[in-house]
This record gives structure tokens, C-alpha cells and sequence, in this order.
């Protein structure tokens, strides 16, 4: 079921945006020596995932990011993986990864880490111009860091942001 990702209230009409809530025989029993994990992961005999997904009217479930990587900027949602999606078809780019960065008047911004492609030439100027063409403005990245890659990944592939986050704005 997909769920309100503040309120906890659901279900939401198909294709909206919401946290996936799952329940079942199969669902963890809690966090282990954790109680404040386990009350805020299982409640009414649901476990709040932290994914953010939408369900088709075919009831049809897509991830669409993770709860904790959302950008608020302006009181407006910013999926980084929707945003990656569009900005890594930019020339020259060959990895890159998109997190909030805090700002006094807007909440968060855009902040791209860009890995360039081997054997092209990276350009910032390009990349806004690539930006500004294809993404809205509050989806744009504000900041944008250039680093030698690779961008830091699970043992499965999974971009780490919890890590870029260390390496690009401190300690969590």
C-alpha cells in the first residue's frame, strides 16, 4: 500500500507519490536492540519501508527513490534518481549522483557529483546548458562537484549516498 510519506495516512490515489508500506508473515519481526528503529519501522502491523513508490491502477508497484534521499527545495519534492536519470545523458558526463545540500532560504538544493567520461572533455558550462534545456529550474543543480570516480557503490552496484553525503557535506 502506498501510503502519505508525513502523515502515514492511506491509501493514495493510483500514481501518487508515497511511502510503501508492506505487511505479511514474511515482514521482520523488528530492529534487533533497537526499539525507537523497530516503533518507527513497524506500526499498526505495517512496516514503513522508506521507499517512496506509486501504484498504477493496474496495481503495478514502481520504486521511485528512497524516502531519505528526497530533496525539498522551495517546499517542492526532488527525486535524485529522476534527476540523474536526465543529467547523465549530458556529454561527457559518466557517473553522477544528485544530493540536497543545505540552504537558508530554499531548504535544500541541487548538488551534482560528476564523475566525467574517459576520453571527453567535461565542461560546467555545458552541463548547466544541458541542465537548463532539459530539467525544470528547481530540479537543476545548484552546485555541482567534478571528482576522479569511481562514485562510491554497494557490492551489488548501489550508489552509496550515505557516503557522498560524508565525503560532500560532513558527517550525517
Amino acid at each position: 500500500m502506498i501510503v502519505d510519506p508525513v502523515t502515514g495516512s492511506g491509501p493514495l490515489p493510483a500514481g501518487e507519490v508515497g511511502e510503501l508500506v508492506v505487511r505479511g508473515p514474511q515482514v521482520m519481526a523488528g530492529y534487533w536492540d533497537d526499539p525507537d528503529a523497530t516503533a518507527n519501522a513497524l506500526r499498526d502491523g505495517w512496516l514503513y519501508t522508506g521507499d517512496l513508490a506509486a501504484c498504477s491502477a493496474d496495481g503495478f508497484f514502481r520504486i521511485v527513490d528512497r524516502k531519505k534521499d528526497v530533496i525539498i527545495t522551495n517546499g517542492v519534492n526532488v527525486y535524485p534518481t529522476d534527476v540523474e536519470r536526465v543529467l547523465c545523458q549530458c556529454e561527457g558526463v559518466g557517473e553522477i549522483a544528485v544530493l540536497g545540500v543545505p540552504d537558508a532560504d530554499r531548504g535544500e538544493l541541487v548538488k551534482a557529483v560528476v564523475v566525467p567520461k574517459a576520453g571527453t572533455h567535461f565542461t560546467r558550462r555545458a552541463f548547466d546548458q544541458f541542465a537548463r534545456q532539459h530539467l525544470e529550474a528547481h530540479k537543476r543543480p545548484r552546485e555541482v562537484a567534478v571528482v576522479p570516480g569511481p562514485l562510491p557503490r554497494s557490492p551489488v552496484g548501489k550508489l552509496l549516498r550515505r557516503v557522498l553525503r560524508e565525503q560532500h557535506l560532513g558527517s550525517e
